[in-house]
C-alpha cells in the first residue's frame, strides 16, 4: 500500500465507503461505473489512464469478510468482480502475471471449468486465465508428460464439475506439476469465502 494512502487512512478513519462504482472485469481491465451504468447492469467505461491503473492495482486488497477493494486514500471503494479476484495472463518474456503486474504466486492447485476456462488457487485466492491466452494455457495441461488433444480436453469437459482431481492428468507451470481439478467457479468461490460484489 502506498505510504500517501496509509497517511489519509491515519488523518482521516471516518470515510464512508464506496459501492458499485468500480469493477473489474474478465481480462483484467479496471472499470468505473456510474450511477446509469450500475442501474442498467453495464459493465462500465475502461479506465485507460496508466497513472490510476497502477495507483490502483497497488493498493488492492480484500477484507476479514472476502471482498475485494482499492483503498483510495483514506477510502475503500468496493470492487464488483466479474469472475475471480484477479486474472492472470501470459507474457512471453515475464512468464504468468496477475492483471496487478506482480508475478502468478505459485498455485496449490489448477482448475478445468465447465466453459474450458482455466483458473489457479494460491494464498486463498483465485486468478482465472485472460481468455486470450487460454489456448496456451490448455496446452500446460498433461498426461505422461504430452499435452491433451483437443478431443481429450473436450472429454474432460463432459465430465461433471465437482472439485475433483482428475487422475493422472496435471498442469505443468514452469518445470512443476501441479493438481488439475473439475470444478464449478461458484463452488470455488464459495470455498474461499470470495464475495464477487463488493456490497
Amino acid at each position: 500500500m502506498d505510504d500517501i494512502v496509509k497517511a489519509a487512512m491515519l488523518k482521516w478513519p471516518q470515510v464512508p465507503h464506496c459501492y458499485g462504482w468500480l469493477a473489474l472485469d474478465a481480462r483484467g481491465n479496471w472499470r468505473m461505473r456510474d450511477a446509469h451504468c450500475q442501474a442498467t447492469g453495464n459493465a462500465g467505461d475502461k479506465i485507460h489512464n496508466i497513472a490510476l491503473i497502477a495507483f490502483i492495482n497497488r493498493n488492492y486488497q480484500s477484507d476479514e469478510m472476502g471482498r475485494y477493494y482499492f483503498q483510495n486514500g483514506p477510502q475503500k471503494v468496493y470492487v464488483d468482480l466479474a469472475c475471480t479476484p484477479y486474472i492472470c495472463h501470459y507474457h512471453q518474456d515475464l512468464g504468468w502475471q496477475l492483471h496487478t503486474g506482480v508475478t502468478l504466486p505459485t498455485p496449490s492447485a489448477v482448475h478445468l471449468l465447465d466453459d474450458g476456462q482455466i483458473v489457479f488457487t494460491f494464498a486463498h485466492s483465485l486468478a482465472q486465465v485472460d481468455d486470450r491466452d487460454l489456448a496456451y494455457a490448455l496446452t500446460l495441461i498433461r498426461q505422461d508428460k504430452l499435452s491433451l488433444s483437443d478431443d481429450a480436453i473436450l472429454s474432460l469437459l463432459d465430465q461433471r464439475a465437482e472439485s475433483t482431481q482428475l487422475p493422472h492428468i496435471y498442469f505443468e507451470l514452469n518445470g512443476q506439476v501441479l493438481p488439475l481439478y473439475r470444478s464449478a467457479l461458484t463452488s470455488l468461490i464459495a470455498q474461499l469465502g470470495i464475495q464477487t460484489l463488493g456490497r
